[in-house]
């Protein structure tokens, strides 16, 4: 997190992890086209000499407080899934604020998000991070595809953990918003405790929230997007 006072800009870093081929990027696209022209930046790609494999993507977003007096400035990265780009992902994971684990929900792949989980609470480590001390939402991706995780099963996994748990299609934009805001609100509150942000910058965190929600073409509050979510804290 950076704290910019005298501009009273606040910069989070947020980082989508998971597995290849399980939606990470699709979520940026997502959230590239429904943010409005003012929030969002160029979504940028960096590539393999291939110009196959990702090497990772980085979306950034501004989000201006309803009186235009605090800017809070996200920098959305996805980091490659493949195995041999694990120093990529421990590069990237450097600095984050919260991490969104994004799961493929197919039955197949249940050994890869595991792989995926436990690569992530590595990753962190070495990078000096603590993944019970880290903003995570988990979000289960592909709910349209056949042979996948049932809603049953994805609840009871909630119940086993504390991270809030989403589901989405992120190829139709569901659940990608809810997603990024859930993991917003973990993080906010997070350095909110940490470092007294609504005090130092005298703002509400909920109507920072609220007004970057709005700019993602939400209609309702984040409180309704949070109540979407499978388990977790609210």
């Amino acid at each position: 997190m950076q704290l910019d006072f005298a501009a009273r800009e606040v910069t989070i870093k947020l980082v989508y992890y998971g597995p290849a081929l399980s939606g990470k990027t699709t979520n940026l696209v997502s959230l590239h086209g429904l943010a409005g022209s003012d929030a969002r930046g160029r979504l940028m790609t960096l590539e393999t000499q291939d110009d196959r494999t990702l090497f990772f993507d980085l979306l950034p977003l501004t989000f201006r407080a309803k009186d235009g007096d605090v800017s809070l400035r996200i920098k959305l990265f996805t980091v490659p899934g493949q195995p041999m780009h694990a120093a990529t992902r421990r590069l990237v994971l450097q600095g984050a604020d919260g991490v969104a684990l994004i799961a493929d929900s197919q039955i197949s792949e249940t050994q890869r998000n595991a792989e995926a989980f436990f690569d992530l609470r590595q990753n962190l480590r070495e990078n000096g991070l603590d993944l019970a001390r880290m903003p995570l939402v988990i979000q289960f991706n592909k709910r349209d595809l056949p042979d996948i995780r049932s809603d049953e099963e994805l609840a009871r996994l909630a119940t086993r953990g504390k991270e809030p748990v989403y589901r989405a299609i992120a190829t139709r934009g569901v659940g990608t918003v809810e997603t990024f805001m859930g993991l917003l609100h973990l993080t906010w509150e997070t350095l909110d405790q940490t470092h007294q942000l609504s005090k130092r910058l005298s703002i509400s965190g909920e109507e920072l929230l609220n007004s970057a929600a709005r700019q993602l073409g939400v209609t309702g509050s984040v409180n309704d997007l949070l109540a979407r979510r499978m388990g977790g804290s609210p």
